[in-house]
């Protein structure tokens, strides 16, 4: 009886995951001039591939916000700048990043939430600065080096789309 149940749980939690991804909104980042962005300085780790996980981080958490959205819609975003909470600054031979409140995350990009039926639904251009980054109480993202643009980002798409996520 307990291996039935257990396989019946499995398939139920299967179902809800496919089921969960079948209600999402596609999304598609073009990352604009990136070698123009004030600051997305790798510190102390390898500069390519710094950037090449700094923008698969951002774009998956894209992909994460836009779950929210209805199924058939696709939310295109072209990014141009990036500047990481922080600076970096060299430490003897090596690059650091410090965080302090003097340096906000920002992010600029323009975006369009577009469907198969209304055609464009929603577009505009975002210039997000979070000015109070270090005064987050909160603990989610906490072991995330991104942990304040990914907060800047989750208010931003709250914001803007508040009318059409599913809650």
């Amino acid at each position: 009886m307990e291996i039935i149940m257990n396989q019946i749980f499995i398939l139920l939690f299967s179902f809800a995951l496919l089921t969960s991804s079948a209600i999402a909104a596609d999304v598609d980042i073009k990352w604009t001039e990136p070698d123009k962005y004030t600051d997305i300085n790798a510190g102390e780790n390898n500069r390519e591939n710094f950037r090449e996980q700094l923008f698969n981080d951002v774009e998956k958490h894209f992909i994460k916000l836009a779950i929210k959205l209805p199924e058939g819609q696709r939310l295109t975003i072209a990014v141009t700048n990036v500047d990481l909470a922080g600076t970096t600054l060299h430490a003897g031979f090596n690059r650091i990043r410090v965080i302090k409140e003097i340096y906000p995350p920002r992010m600029k990009f323009s975006y369009q939430l577009v469907d198969d039926v209304q055609g464009l639904v929603l577009a505009g251009k975002a210039n997000l600065i979070n000015m109070n980054f270090m005064m987050s109480r909160t603990l989610r993202y906490r072991s995330d080096s991104l942990r304040h643009e990914k907060r800047m980002l989750d208010k931003w798409f709250t914001q803007t789309f508040k009318s059409m996520v599913d809650n």
